[in-house]
């Protein structure tokens, strides 16, 4: 589904990417590929385990795990513009991963940037998990 705020929407196409290539069988390389161009070189998270990671440590992630969870299932809702400024914003939104029998949730907040030719990319995130 498509929104008018154009960081929604960087929201959504990154987890629909993220769940094609850790939870599909056999996706051509390509698709890591765009899926980490969607990241700053100085990307910077705080993963729901309180683990920090950087832009190299989140390539090497992807490269490794493709098809690694198969089956995974990603669902993105309640989405809110914490703050907006002319060259980014500050997004939240809750995020719901199922796979096999197993659901988990959490609360997630992104710092995007856009570039010079008006690309967004994810600056920061911190996830923090939640009782379902």
């Amino acid at each position: 589904m498509l929104h008018t705020n154009p960081y929604f929407n960087e929201v959504i196409e990154a987890h629909r990417l993220i769940e094609q290539w850790l939870g599909e069988g056999e996706v051509p390389e390509e698709v890591c590929d765009r899926l980490i161009t969607r990241f700053s070189e100085q990307y910077s998270m705080i993963g729901v385990a309180g683990n920090a990671l950087d832009f190299a440590g989140l390539s090497r992630f992807f490269r490794a795990n493709g098809s690694a969870k198969s089956g995974l299932e990603i669902e993105v809702f309640d989405l809110r513009t914490v703050a907006e400024w002319p060259t980014g914003a500050v997004v939240s939104y809750q995020e719901k991963q199922r796979l096999a029998d197993i659901t988990t949730l959490r609360y997630s907040t992104a710092v995007f940037e856009r570039t010079a030719q008006g690309n967004i990319v994810w600056r920061h995130l911190h996830e923090t998990s939640s009782a379902l």
